[in-house]
């Protein structure tokens, strides 16, 4: 499918809508798998691009793996933090979190490897990650430019007990090493030197942690993550991915409609679940069913809003195209770290909504949307999987939106314009 053509929803709807697991919470629990010391059955697994990049990448490594697609379930023997292979090459695609999360694995264990990835995850930043494994004893061969994969590694046993990392660029350096950290012998202290001292993602890594029977402390500052812990994570139910329930919950905001996400529930540890009280504020309802956490829009249009998405960025874009139907304007703050993703998203915004007709004004971390008359675009998605997904909402509301190369979501939820158009039927 080179194009996707979005069908305008004229009237409030009423659907129940599956969306896959979670991509954070996938990777996170492949890597502590791969690391545990005991057989691992992980059950709701995100199948996608980068997912898979992940998996082969263990494959690669040399885990024993059994993987069901059609039941969601993956079953990986793990090693205790040895890697079966000393030697080899890995691919990990466009996924951010293979990149980081890998390769500080592969840092610091024995062996010499290559990283490869594609011509996106080429652009995106590595190296203060690079430096701080340098620092701690490993070396990087930089295969094309210096502080960019592709590289080769040879790893090293530590004898660094800590270190200082800014997250102010990317959270998954900090997780990476907390994860990493557990299976050092003499554990790590991780200062951080940003403003940004923590993140939604961070939770979500300290959580899964936790309930892998991984301590860790954090004072607001400094982070310790104790040695020689042992991973216990048996059979484990990895949640759906709120991030692409939240296009739907928007659908339903922009709408009126009334639409439920299954097995989405308030107990859930993402960070996007602070969309949903987005929504509330700018006059939607939430209820919580058997089924899941169904979002009912409001009758009357909404209002912009004016806040700091930081911790909540992956929603920036889904915010943006609802803004052009608000009855003010809207301003995103906090957002200036997701021009480092698969593509600038703060310049995604401004061209296609430009290019729809949409007046909108951007700074280094933020961008202000004015409402208006939406006019016939083709949407250029910049390979990036949420500037396709968020922007197929201007169409939803206006006719003559085409998404272009809508097969990027494969990224992260690669039946995802299916699923939207179950909403029509």
């Amino acid at each position: 499918m080179n194009k996707y053509y979005v069908k305008p929803i004229l009237k409030p709807i009423s659907k129940t809508v599956t969306v896959p697991g979670s991509k954070s919470m996938t990777n996170r629990a492949l890597l502590m798998a791969a690391m545990s010391d005991k057989p691992s059955t992980l059950k709701g697994v995100l199948f996608s691009d980068d997912s898979r990049h992940f998996l082969d990448s263990l494959r690669s490594l040399g885990y024993t793996m059994n993987i069901n697609e059609t039941d969601k379930t993956v079953y990986i023997e793990g090693t205790g933090g040895v890697i079966p292979v000393k030697s080899g090459t890995i691919d990990v695609g466009s996924a951010g979190t293979a990149a980081r999360f890998l390769t500080a694995m592969l840092a610091l264990s024995e062996g010499e490897y290559t990283i490869n990835c594609s011509e996106q995850m080429k652009r995106r930043p590595m190296k203060q990650l690079f430096d701080i494994l340098t620092y701690m004893g490993a070396e990087f061969t930089y295969l094309e430019n210096e502080g960019f994969l592709p590289v080769k590694v040879k790893g090293c046993k530590t004898k660094v007990t800590s270190i200082d990392i800014d997250i102010s660029a990317s959270t998954q350096y900090l997780s990476a090493m907390l994860m990493i950290a557990c299976g050092l012998p003499d554990g790590l202290h991780i200062r951080i030197t940003s403003s940004k001292t923590d993140g939604s993602y961070i939770r979500i890594t300290r959580n899964m942690m936790k309930q892998f029977g991984v301590d860790s402390e954090f004072d607001g500052i400094n982070y310790y993550v104790k040695g020689n812990q042992n991973i216990n994570i048996n059979d484990y139910y990895i949640e759906p991915d709120v991030s692409g329930a939240c296009y739907f919950y928007a659908i339903a905001a922009m709408t009126g409609s009334s639409i439920t996400v299954r097995n989405v529930f308030s107990s859930s540890m993402q960070g996007d679940m602070k969309f949903l009280k987005l929504l509330e504020t700018m006059g939607c309802s939430a209820s919580e069913t058997r089924d899941g956490i169904t979002i009912t829009g409001p009758s009357a249009p909404y209002s912009g809003i004016d806040i700091n998405m930081n911790d909540f960025s992956d929603q920036a874009l889904t915010l943006a195209a609802m803004a052009p139907f608000a009855i003010s304007d809207t301003t995103i703050r906090g957002i200036a770290h997701i021009r480092g993703q698969e593509c600038d998203r703060i310049n995604a915004i401004v061209n296609e909504l430009t290019k729809a007709g949409i007046q909108c004004e951007s700074s280094d971390d933020s961008v202000t949307i004015h409402p208006g008359s939406i006019t016939p675009a083709t949407i250029t998605t910049y390979d990036d999987h949420r500037v396709a997904m968020a922007f197929s909402l201007l169409g939803i509301k206006a006719d003559g939106i085409v998404i272009d190369d809508p097969e990027c979501c494969h990224k992260t939820f690669e039946n995802y314009f299916e699923v939207l158009d179950s909403l029509y039927n």
